[in-house]
């Protein structure tokens, strides 16, 4: 007979549990059409001292990886009893899209478009609110981990209200390539954790459907710097190579004709205005399109999937401080 050692609760409160423990649990947060439970795995640890509480969350969309396994390595790290305060992990937020493998709801909903969600919404939004109510209330800071999506891939960026010192500090502490400038914007998970008076910045670590060792030892470091400076662990603070570059704000381009795509800058490109970064070829190979930088700017991010309808992304410029 195999056992269960993970605790299936209803409900969620870290109070409740004992200084020096490490444990796991799986909240019920809805249910499916069978009426079976619908449960998101949460990880404690808690050290012997007070301290404040830090929620760390992971794919909030369904296939956003690599901040699963840096939730998974922090906790192996943790040692409850040098520790003070608290760590609670969220590896996977998005457990019915994560089934699929895919990044959205079924419906379409994009969860982190939709927070803090409803109390008598439609499924997404139920689900939203039950993470904003039973989980993130909870935190006295949050990293909210995510990567890029479907047929893009990203530098380690963070996201982060420069204009306030305390999310300024989280996000310098992450030795990001990157640090944009942007205050939350209404749906995000983020953005409902600053509602609650929670500090809170979006950590993105690369790539979509993958494990990226790199990504996931930058991410894993700078939450171990995070908890250092807050005084939960006693880890020196680790300092990054090259300062983080930051921008003041940023922009999607997109495709105004259909082709097959090719971005040919790469991430942290500085490119200048009016400077080359995509071609657009027809079926028959013929070029139809060339794109030129609308501004000065550094490459965040870009599109890796060359089939691209009208409208399409093409890369993410950050607008340089």
């Amino acid at each position: 007979m195999s056992v269960d050692n993970n605790q299936h609760i209803l409900s969620f409160d870290p109070t409740s549990i004992k200084k020096g423990a490490k444990q796991n649990f799986w909240l019920t947060i809805a249910h499916n059409a069978l009426g079976l439970p619908i449960e998101i795995p949460i990880m404690v640890c808690k050290g012997l001292e007070d301290g404040p509480v830090v929620g760390i969350t992971a794919a909030v969309h369904g296939n956003e990886l690599n901040g699963i396994s840096v939730i998974q390595r922090l906790f192996s790290d943790l040692d409850v009893e040098s520790m003070k305060g608290t760590v609670i992990g969220v590896p996977l937020v998005n457990v019915p899209s994560f089934i699929r493998q895919e990044r959205y709801f079924k419906d379409g909903s994009d969860l982190n478009r939709i927070m803090p969600g409803k109390v008598n919404g439609a499924v997404a939004e139920t689900y939203a609110h039950r993470i904003i109510f039973k989980v993130l209330k909870h935190f006295d800071y949050l990293l909210d981990l995510h990567t890029a999506s479907f047929g893009r891939v990203n530098s380690f960026y963070i996201r982060s209200d420069m204009s306030k010192p305390i999310t300024k500090q989280l996000a310098l502490l992450q030795c990001a390539e990157i640090i944009l400038h942007v205050p939350p914007s209404d749906g995000t998970f983020r953005g409902a954790a600053e509602d609650l008076g929670i500090p809170a910045i979006t950590v993105e670590v690369g790539n979509p459907n993958l494990f990226q060792k790199k990504m996931i030892k930058s991410g894993l470091s700078g939450i171990h710097n995070v908890l250092s400076h807050l005084g939960i662990i006693q880890d020196e603070l680790e300092n990054a190579e090259n300062e983080s570059i930051q921008c003041s704000s940023s922009k999607w381009l997109y495709t105004d004709k259909g082709g097959l795509l090719n971005v040919t800058v790469n991430l942290l490109d500085v490119v200048e205005k009016g400077q080359s970064i995509a071609t657009l070829r027809d079926i028959f190979g013929n070029q139809i399109e060339d794109y030129n930088s609308p501004e000065r700017g550094i490459v965040i991010g870009k599109s890796v999937n060359p089939v691209s309808p009208t409208g399409s992304r093409i890369l993410h410029l950050g607008t340089l401080v």
